[in-house]
């Protein structure tokens, strides 16, 4: 179900909603050196626990140097979130690789501040347990406008 409230969805009790925000702003901003390091250093204590259920290494994750950030309106008011989707930090990765880091920032600017938000797309938020209270970006989908046909 595709929402355009967060605040009915939490007093509903939900934790997951799609949502339909008018973006106002894509934002990409470089992280600063202590917080990749710290994000890098969190990741590597994850990798080095014991899993009980799955022996097979895990591929190794590099935090990603830049936040990818939505400005959007929604029918609460204004709202800025740092999005958590992997497909965008992949993405940027991808494209830094082939094309070079220029390119992939400029590119990504325009793919998901300019394309998707003119094409349609939806907001796939969530709530953690550690943070129950705030709505987290962790998905972004493109989704066309869906109208209604005439039925005459």
């Amino acid at each position: 179900m595709i929402v355009t409230s967060l605040n009915d969805e939490r007093a509903a009790g939900r934790c997951f909603a799609l949502l339909k925000a008018e973006v106002l702003e894509f934002k990409i901003e470089k992280k600063l050196n202590n917080e990749f390091e710290k994000e890098a250093k969190e990741f590597e204590n994850l990798r080095n626990q014991s899993d009980l259920f799955n022996s097979a290494p895990i591929i190794p994750y590099e935090p990603c140097l830049f936040k990818f950030k939505y400005r959007y309106k929604t029918d609460d008011g204004e709202r800025e979130g740092t999005c958590q989707d992997w497909e965008i930090e992949a993405t940027f990765y991808k494209w830094s690789k082939r094309y070079g880091e220029t390119y992939a920032l400029r590119e990504m600017q325009r793919v998901f501040g300019e394309e998707y938000p003119a094409k349609g797309m939806l907001l796939a938020m969530g709530t953690h347990s550690r943070y129950p209270e705030t709505w987290l970006i962790n998905g972004v989908i493109r989704l066309d406008e869906i109208t209604q046909l005439s039925l005459f």
